[in-house]
């Protein structure tokens, strides 16, 4: 898979040298590397602990149960507000890279530690779905049938999505807009 990662490194234009020094920061924490959703992905023993995320204003790097460690140096930011287990360490330079190479190594330490403890970042109860989605689910069998049938992680993705709209008739229109998807059982970003 080297070859693959090297060949991701070589192809990216944003944050490049910023990407390369965090890359071989991991490297040297003995972690396996390997490209995971387009992104590099870096593991141990078979378990994902962190991946390099490259944004349009920040490059960061995210530990996938980073909810889950301690942060002494206050530099974990869950990735968006309805985060529940990963977050981010963001670098806007080269400098902010070597600055942290301390925490990053003492943190992917204790993501691994946090993998061989078996711990788990607790999942919330249920999905609070809009009421359009509900009334649209009762009415529509074959649209409740495909969304029960989706992942948590979809239905959850859809039921934000949906109920981020100010305006009833738009979580309608957004409803109509994904039922295909819904049936398919794909998942709003899938392909």
């Amino acid at each position: 898979m080297a070859m693959a990662a090297d060949k991701y490194f070589e192809g990216i234009e944003n944050w490049q040298a910023e990407s390369l020094y965090l890359r071989r920061i991991l490297l040297d924490c003995a972690l396996d590397e390997n490209l995971k959703w387009g992104k590099p992905c870096y593991g141990h023993d078979g378990k994902n602990i962190a991946i390099i995320q490259g944004m349009k204003g920040f490059l960061a790097l995210m530990f996938f149960k980073g909810a889950l460690m301690h942060d002494p140096a206050g530099i974990l930011v869950p990735p968006g507000p309805n985060s529940n287990s990963g977050r981010q360490i963001r670098f806007q330079s080269i400098d902010d890279v070597k600055n942290c190479e301390n925490s990053i190594k003492s943190y992917v330490q204790a993501a691994i530690n946090a993998e061989k403890a078996g711990l788990k970042v607790e999942k919330p109860d249920g999905i609070d779905l809009p009421k359009e989605l509900i009334v649209r689910l009762e009415q529509d069998k074959e649209l409740k049938s495909a969304f029960d049938a989706l992942t948590p992680g979809r239905q959850r993705g859809y039921a934000l999505y949906i109920g981020g709209a100010k305006q009833a008739a738009t979580r309608t229109a957004r409803i109509d807009k994904y039922r295909l998807r819904i049936l398919e059982g794909k998942g709003m970003h899938d392909r």
